[in-house]
């Protein structure tokens, strides 16, 4: 498992630009092969609270164009594209990006005492790092509209009722769930689930049509696998199998 930690407690783990960077190298560093499953928290009593404001500001500010298209935006895109379960562990509050990016993830599991903010109609910006794209699908059209302009505070146990995360646990059992979850992950077949974040990432443009034929596609690489053969060989000998992702 590949452990990621934000590391900016003195500012609840909002984004500069260092620590922006930082986050796209380890998950880049995640694509060795020695990694079958990632697992991203945040330190102290925040998972992230979103853009550092201090960067918008002053004669060294950096633009909202450039944070985007430099920081956030690939940071979420590799999430996405990683060939592997990325697992979010939201240990406190997660606002703007910082809960965009906790929506990105393949399994989001938060502390009870966590909440998500779509904080940012409140210096008057539009979401961002994928929040108009992803919260839709997550909790319908309204409610995501009304997150958004409204900004309420949604606990982890309302962002589980609404399908937000995976799951809202008590706090002091989160960091041992969480990483129980991802080492469970990692001992599977991590081929057919890379495969399945490549057909679930498909089928949010594509047609019922084109997704059966992305499911033949994928399904026959899955079928080639070593996995695929070790699985049903273990079956056959009433044995635990031993997956390699491959």
């Amino acid at each position: 498992v590949g452990f990621i930690t934000l590391n900016r407690p003195e500012k609840f783990n909002s984004f500069n630009r260092d620590m922006a960077l930082q986050l796209q190298e380890k998950l880049d560093a995640c694509m060795s092969d020695e990694i079958r499953a990632v697992y991203i928290t945040g330190s102290g009593k925040a998972f992230s609270a979103g853009q550092d404001i201090s960067e918008l500001v002053g004669e060294n500010r950096i633009e909202i164009k450039q944070i985007l298209a430099e920081h956030y935006n690939p940071i979420v895109t590799r999430i996405r594209k990683l060939e592997k379960p990325v697992i979010a562990a939201v240990n406190g509050v997660a606002a703007g990006a910082g809960a965009n990016i906790a929506y990105a993830c393949d399994l989001t599991l938060a502390a009870e005492s966590a909440n998500f903010i779509q904080s940012f109609i409140n210096i008057g910006l539009i979401p961002d790092s994928g929040g108009t794209f992803t919260l839709p699908r997550l909790v319908g059209m309204q409610r995501a509209f009304g997150q958004m302009i409204l900004a309420p505070k949604v606990s982890a146990k309302e962002a589980e009722a609404q399908g937000m995360i995976w799951k809202a646990v008590p706090d002091a059992e989160l960091m041992n769930e969480a990483t129980a979850l991802a080492k469970k992950l990692a001992a599977m077949p991590t081929k057919a689930i890379a495969l399945t974040k490549d057909a679930l990432n498909r089928s949010m443009t594509n047609s019922m049509d084109a997704q059966l034929d992305v499911e033949n596609e994928l399904q026959t690489i899955a079928g080639r696998s070593h996995d695929y053969n070790e699985g049903v060989k273990a079956f056959l000998e009433k044995r635990k199998p031993v997956y390699k992702g491959e």
